[in-house]
């Protein structure tokens, strides 16, 4: 199977379009939780998101958009946001959203957003937290979202101390799955933070044992556009162009 992971969205279709368009045909859509939250366009990606069959977990800006507390851990960026969602999510984006678990198991991937200690608070973002989800799960591999950042932390089992290798993905990369234990990020779809401005995911082909980082460019200008006209605030919309 060829299998699309997704994360942090962030009600950014045309991002989400675009990295698909990119990918071509899949077998399956899994996505890492943060579907909505900052972008313009909360309704048209759970659709999306909805008509292709994807399955995954609820991220903390998903929660806080069908009236979660987390909405109190937040900046006031991201809390104007989240308010600005609210109160134009339609039943059907609230019932989907709450339909998300906060973890996942689908074979020999365990799937949050966060970690699966913390799924919707943790960050993993150095190796020690990254061994500890890895106990934390009961599957071989862990897939999360979260820091926008895509990584893989990489354990190679002989035998001996289990050491962790850590891999900072450039578009193409690939990992096997052989003999190893992982925890992988994706990166973000919609509003990627590591200096990259294009869209990032992972594709999954489990008949090899191997995951492969991919990258897409999209129309930026219109998506800043229609956060201008949205009232959303500025910054949200100015970072996309740095991928910061």
């Amino acid at each position: 199977m060829r299998i699309a992971v997704l994360s942090d969205i962030h009600s950014n279709l045309l991002a989400l379009d675009a990295i698909l368009a990119h990918l071509g045909p899949v077998d399956a859509v899994w996505h890492l939780g943060d579907v909505v939250g900052y972008g313009p366009e909360p309704d048209a990606v759970v659709a999306r998101l909805a008509s292709l069959g994807a399955i995954g977990v609820r991220g903390n800006h998903d929660a806080a958009a069908i009236g979660g507390p987390e909405i109190d851990w937040f900046n006031p960026e991201a809390r104007a946001a989240i308010e600005w969602t609210r109160d134009r999510i339609g039943r059907d984006t609230q019932d989907w959203l709450a339909a998300q678990p906060e973890v996942r198991e689908i074979g020999d991937f365990s799937l949050v957003h966060g970690s699966p200690r913390e799924p919707l608070r943790e960050y993993v973002t150095s190796a020690a937290v990254a061994l500890e989800s890895l106990a934390a799960i009961g599957t071989r591999h862990g897939l999360h979202g979260h820091t926008h950042v895509p990584v893989a932390f990489i354990v190679t089992e002989s035998g001996d101390d289990d050491r962790m290798e850590v891999v900072g993905p450039d578009p193409g990369s690939a990992v096997s799955l052989e003999g190893r234990r992982t925890f992988l990020n994706p990166g973000s779809v919609g509003q990627p933070r590591d200096g990259d401005p294009t869209s990032s995911c992972l594709v999954l082909d489990t008949d090899r044992a191997v995951a492969t980082w991919s990258r897409s460019a999209y129309d930026i200008a219109a998506v800043q556009g229609a956060m201008h006209a949205a009232g959303l605030p500025r910054r949200l919309a100015d970072r996309l162009s740095f991928g910061a």
